[in-house]
């Protein structure tokens, strides 16, 4: 193959790859192991039909009152996603990975968690579809997904551990 050819085919590799590249970000596809932007997050849960509630009105990531999704794995976005769909429930996320939560390595902050509101539909869904775990001291009532995600009633609200990588 001449010299010339080669070029070629490298330019038009390199291009390929670049076009690539501006899609990936153009449209925020990412691997679920990585964290997304509030913004990319909002955009996705916005086109599926979830909704959230901030008691401050608002989403920065370092108040306690509201509710923020910066920093939150790709997978966490596509598990409630995934969990609206094969429900059929309406979802409210209440919290995300704002601060003023447990730390921890599978933390909120961390992007592993939600809290999503509770309703009658929710409720019975988890009960259910899901294999009951027990009651965790200092935590509430908890169910296992098949997925491995840890559905914990507490109280007023359902904490979701969306562990599972799906890489």
């Amino acid at each position: 193959m001449s010299t010339t050819r080669r070029t070629v085919r490298r330019r038009m590799l390199t291009l390929l790859l670049a076009g690539i590249a501006a899609i990936i970000t153009t449209f925020g596809f990412s691997s679920p192991a990585f964290a997304v932007s509030h913004s990319s997050a909002s955009s996705q849960l916005r086109a599926a039909g979830i909704g959230w509630v901030s008691s401050g009105n608002c989403s920065d990531r370092n108040t306690p009152t509201c509710t923020s999704f910066e920093g939150i794995r790709q997978s966490t976005i596509d598990g409630i996603i995934t969990f609206k769909r094969a429900s059929g429930c309406g979802i409210t996320i209440t919290a995300g990975t704002e601060t003023g939560h447990a730390g921890g390595t599978y933390s909120h902050w961390n992007g592993y968690k939600l809290d999503i509101g509770k309703s009658t539909c929710i409720n019975n869904y988890i009960s259910q579809a899901y294999t009951y775990m027990g009651y965790i001291s200092g935590w509430g009532y908890q169910w296992r997904a098949p997925s491995g995600n840890l559905y914990t009633d507490e109280g007023n609200h359902w904490d979701i551990l969306y562990y599972t990588c799906g890489c």
